[in-house]
């Protein structure tokens, strides 16, 4: 399901959901490359988007049941792209350290990470500076 929304915090707001099963990652990687030609990102870090989504996305995989979503949002400002996936867990998983390689992989990738996890429920927030326009 794709959904588009305003919201007066950011310019706008574009929501895709999946189930959570790893064929599913193909349409939120290509929808992060689209989102990313569209707001003029150059294709290295369109790129490095792109494999930070999966990254994120296949961290929750491992977390996330079976008969669960993976919610990808693009929230977009006129200075940053933010993209947050999150999913549902199942009881007694967390998020892996933030010191471990796949942390280190998207923090190289994206200008900032964190994350949020309440309950039985984990988001993964990765914000990138847009590109600016040059004279």
């Amino acid at each position: 399901m794709i959904k588009r929304a305003s919201t007066s915090l950011v310019d706008d707001v574009v929501d895709v959901t999946v189930p959570a099963d790893g064929g599913w990652l193909g349409i939120l990687r290509t929808a992060t490359a689209g989102m990313a030609a569209r707001l003029g990102f150059p294709g290295d870090k369109i790129e490095d988007l792109r494999i930070a989504v999966d990254e994120a996305c296949a961290m929750l995989l491992v977390l996330t049941p079976p008969d669960g979503d993976l919610h990808c949002r693009f929230e977009i400002s006129a200075d940053e792209l933010t993209v947050a996936i999150s999913a549902p867990m199942r009881p007694g998983t967390r998020l892996p350290d933030p010191s471990s390689f796949a942390w280190r992989v998207l923090s190289g990738l994206t200008s900032q990470v964190w994350t949020e996890q309440t309950g039985e429920h984990a988001t993964i927030r990765l914000a990138t500076a847009r590109p600016t326009l040059s004279a």
